[in-house]
């Protein structure tokens, strides 16, 4: 009992990064109906330009608690990653809205390696220590006595970043949540979805809504690139690509163009691959484990596509017309 329910919060963990991240995905596609490919990307450069400003924070004034740290480092990340997503709209997919659907994924791609390449010459291409100082002693939440078998105390236990991690991307998730569902821009945003022409015809910008919805996935991604690299305290100019391939996986699980679907793929994915990981490492006497929980990530992909193409949660994203 204590293996599961520590491998349910550290999956409700690795979920709540995912359905940051696969939010962003979602959201673009269910308005312009493109695979961003890039925003594992743009978390990328989040973490490490929060490594810069929390870096020069520490040197100007050492000895700062690590809230302090994480604060001035999101701070840096999510407009440093909103002006990031918007140029690549801008620049990248704009020109090539009325392009066959090839154009702008070959596109994406090329995105991806320019921004992985940027950053390996700003950054380097060693792994970054991420300077925060907040404490690392795990919280005991459960405790299990010495039982028939077994002769030591058990914990199920979660570390003070942990806690942030989904308290952060819960409260995201239901702003995100409030701003499609109550907002102007929201009602824009499904608007354009449905049809940008007809959404043009009743005064929205189709363009400005498009940059909004980059722009907001953007922050989301940079968010999660600080969330990451305080999770595991490194940042390098690689750490995207994987975490962005397991977003997808998740948007595509629960159904992408739907936000609600997002979150439920990132979650479901993040239990999966704990459970998987973990128990699998238990079975196999340590031999197999974390290292192999990708394994279940891509699985789950694979089964759900075969069984319900649409995803989970389906897709609500019309025909345009």
């Amino acid at each position: 009992m204590d293996i599961f329910l520590q491998q349910i919060i550290n999956g409700l963990v690795l979920g709540s990064i995912y359905a940051l991240i696969a939010l962003g995905y979602t959201m673009v596609y269910g308005v312009l109906g493109l695979i961003n490919f890039a925003h594992g990307d743009v978390l990328m450069i989040g973490a490490l330009a929060a490594y810069s400003a929390m870096s020069a924070l520490s040197g100007v004034a050492p000895g700062l608690p690590g809230w302090v740290l994480l604060t001035a480092g999101l701070l840096t990340a999510i407009p440093v990653c909103m002006a990031v997503s918007f140029s690549i709209e801008r620049i990248a997919y704009r020109p090539l809205r009325n392009a066959p659907r090839l154009a702008p994924l070959i596109t994406a791609i090329g995105v991806s390696i320019t921004l992985q390449t940027l950053a390996m010459i700003i950054w380097g291409r060693s792994y970054l220590i991420f300077p925060t100082t907040l404490p690392v002693e795990p919280v005991d939440l459960i405790t299990f006595p010495p039982s028939a078998g077994i002769d030591y105390v058990r914990t199920v236990s979660i570390t003070p970043i942990q806690i942030l991690i989904v308290s952060v991307s819960m409260l995201l998730m239901i702003a995100l949540t409030l701003i499609i569902n109550k907002t102007r821009i929201g009602k824009a945003m499904r608007a354009t979805a449905e049809s940008p022409a007809i959404a043009s015809l009743m005064g929205i910008n189709p363009n400005t809504v498009i940059a909004a919805t980059f722009m907001i996935g953007g922050g989301l991604a940079g968010v999660a690139g600080v969330m990451v690299a305080a999770n595991y305290s490194v940042a390098h100019f690689y750490m995207g690509f994987i975490p962005g391939l397991k977003a997808f996986t998740a948007a595509v699980v629960g159904g992408i163009g739907n936000i609600y679907g997002a979150m439920l793929g990132g979650l479901l994915l993040g239990l999966v691959e704990s459970l998987g990981g973990g128990y699998l490492g238990q079975l196999t006497g340590g031999v197999f484990g974390s290292n192999y929980q990708d394994i279940f990530a891509f699985a789950v992909l694979i089964l759900v596509l075969t069984l319900r193409p649409s995803g989970l949660l389906g897709e609500k994203v019309s025909d345009r017309a």
